[in-house]
Formats: structure tokens, sequence, C-alpha cells
């Protein structure tokens, strides 16, 4: 039983040093930018060899692209499309609302910005690889908003007038210009104000009949 339980134990430590790995280098690349990232600083942080992380991963863009992939990418689905997903049996406007009111907006989540609007300004330029993941997330981004207002728009909740594509990356231009003006200013305050406009835009998409005070 022993052995069985060590034999585990030991098939799932690569594993766990490949999060290690991928938890250090986003915390970095969230700091200070890719490009700047150090990867001797990341390998102090996981506490990893440098022969461990090419293991994992071929070189830094590779780990980049990781980062991406899974860390940045999950942010966005488990802060937009999962609690989306969850509210089907509500108001679609309301549940939007609520998604765009829980973003996080403490001061240090101000100061340090969107992961996915940081990696875009700096490496959507530089490297099509990187560009194409980050188009990935704005895409899947897109549509779990749009699925939302065209369910909406069946149940006479949502104008119908509207084209739920495009009121979706409204939204998204929105949230994510509040943001980062937000984080130029380094105040809060910016991005409370701009909750309370892109709330007041929400309901303004209601469908005559369904308006309500927020």
């Amino acid at each position: 039983m022993l052995a069985g339980q060590e034999r585990k134990r030991r098939l799932r430590a690569p594993e766990r040093t490949r999060e290690r790995l991928l938890q250090a280098a986003f915390r970095e690349v969230y700091k200070s930018g890719f490009q700047s990232a150090g990867i001797d600083t990341i390998l102090a942080a996981a506490h990893v060899t440098k022969g461990a992380l090419y293991h994992h991963f071929d070189n830094k863009e590779a780990l980049g692209y990781a980062i991406v992939e899974e860390i940045v990418a999950k942010l966005t689905n488990d802060r937009w499309m999962l609690p989306l997903q969850r509210s089907k049996d509500k108001d679609p406007i309301d549940a939007l609302i609520a998604v765009v009111r829980a973003i996080p907006h403490r001061p240090r989540d101000v100061r340090a910005g969107c992961p996915l609007v940081n990696l875009t300004q700096e490496m959507s330029q530089l490297d099509e690889q990187f560009r194409k993941r980050l188009a990935n997330i704005f895409h899947a981004w897109q549509e779990g908003i749009a699925v939302t207002l065209r369910r909406g728009q069946s149940q006479a909740i949502v104008r119908r007038d509207l084209v739920p594509e495009e009121t979706a990356s409204f939204l998204i231009a929105m949230v994510e210009g509040y943001e980062v003006l937000a984080k130029n200013a380094q105040d809060p305050k910016v991005w409370h104000m701009g909750i309370r406009n892109i709330v007041g835009w929400l309901n303004s998409l209601r469908a005559p009949g369904n308006h309500k005070r927020r």
C-alpha cells in the first residue's frame, strides 16, 4: 500500500513541478512583462532548476504560450464564461451586471492591470504565436457574452435590434478600456466610475418593458 502511494506521489511530482513553474512565471510576467521576466527569478520563485524548466518547456516562449493557454485563458473563463453558464435560469442582463461588478478592483489589481490586456499590448505585434493564443481568448470571451445576449433575445429580455457579437465586443472594449484607464491613473475610483457606466449601458440593452433600476 505504501509502495503504491509512493509511486503515485512520484508520478504526480512532474506535474507539480510544471505547475509551480507556470504559477511563478505568471506572477513574474504579470509584474514585469514577458520580455523583462527573468528566468532566474522564475526558477528561484518556483524552487526548481533550469534543467527542470527545460524538461517541461523548450524555451521561454513556450513557457509564455503555456501561461496564456493555461492561466490567462482560465482566468477569463472563470471570471466570465462559467458565471454566465451557471446563470442560464436568470435574467441575462442581471447576470452580465453581476460578472462586471465581481471583477477584482482592489488597489493592487488596479495597479497591475488586466493580464490579458497587458500581454496583448506587449506581445501581439512581436510574436504571432502569442497573438493567436490571445485572440483565441478574446474570441471565446466574445462568444460567451454573445450566447448570453442571444438567450436574452429569445426570452424577450434583450433588445432584438442588437447584434449579439457586436454588442459583446463593445462590452469587452469598455471593460478593458476602463481597466487600462484605471491602471494608468493608478486609481480604483476610475474603475468604480467605469462599473457605473458599464452597468448603465447594460441596462440600456433591455427590451421595452423590461427596464430595471440599478
